[in-house]
């Protein structure tokens, strides 16, 4: 995405708000962070935003009358709500009043980054968007991945792994990293969790005698690219 890109996130849980924007500002998009409704309401009626990310549960003014407020002046932005309530009455309210998208809190950052990416795509026209490391192909709108042409049973953790190393192929993350990708909100980091994961993505990547992908960087991490 261009670094130009604008995102405004209304959210007043001071963790959440640092690991949303600490996390979207490394993927090179331009991040507002707002801690209240009355706030967020103004800037996102300013305008200049390509995507808002708004939290339901705020102080001053709530997430959907601020929704409810830029729908009725017409500003079409597209707007992921973030929510801890986890109901079908409340998703179907969210998406009546004119929200885009829905993510349920807890979440992995890697979650929310796909779904900042497919708005983005869908409001710029775009259908699908490919990664390709040697034979592996990940469509990052269906969320889904081949290798060698052949479909990859992955679990949703399993992906979120997977396109994180694919987006940073040729480049090394560290086990810290991929922690804070994968369990963002966790406070201890369990490299052993990593690990077992790798382990799993290197056996259905590698099944029916494939060439590695993962490569280990002993003293760093992990790095993904086509060696052969």
């Amino acid at each position: 995405m261009s670094a130009a890109t604008k995102i405004l996130v209304v959210e007043d849980y001071p963790p959440v708000l640092k690991s949303i924007t600490r996390g979207l500002s490394e993927e090179g998009f331009d991040v507002t962070p707002v801690t209240n409704g009355r706030d967020g309401l103004d800037l996102a009626l300013e305008g200049g935003h390509d995507l808002i990310i708004l939290d339901l549960m705020l102080p001053r003014i709530d997430g959907l009358t601020i929704l409810q407020r830029l729908r009725d002046e017409g500003i079409t932005v597209n707007v992921l709500i973030l929510t801890a309530r986890d109901t079908l009455e409340d998703r179907v309210h969210g998406l009546d009043l004119g929200a885009d998208d829905y993510l349920v809190k807890p979440f992995a950052f890697e979650e929310l980054l796909a779904r900042v990416r497919a708005l983005l795509r869908r409001r710029n026209g775009e259908v699908m968007a490919q990664i390709r490391v040697g034979d592996l192909e990940i469509n990052t709108s269906a969320r889904t991945a081949k290798r060698a042409g052949r479909q990859l049973d992955l679990t949703a953790r399993e992906y979120a792994l997977l396109e994180f190393l694919a987006q940073r192929s040729g480049r090394a993350v560290t086990r810290t990293q991929i922690w804070e990708q994968l369990y963002d909100f966790a406070e201890d980091i369990n490299s052993n969790v990593v690990d077992v994961y790798i382990g799993y993505l290197r056996r259905k990547l590698e099944a029916g005698g494939l060439g590695r992908l993962i490569h280990t960087r002993r003293g760093i991490g992990y790095v993904m690219e086509d060696r052969c």
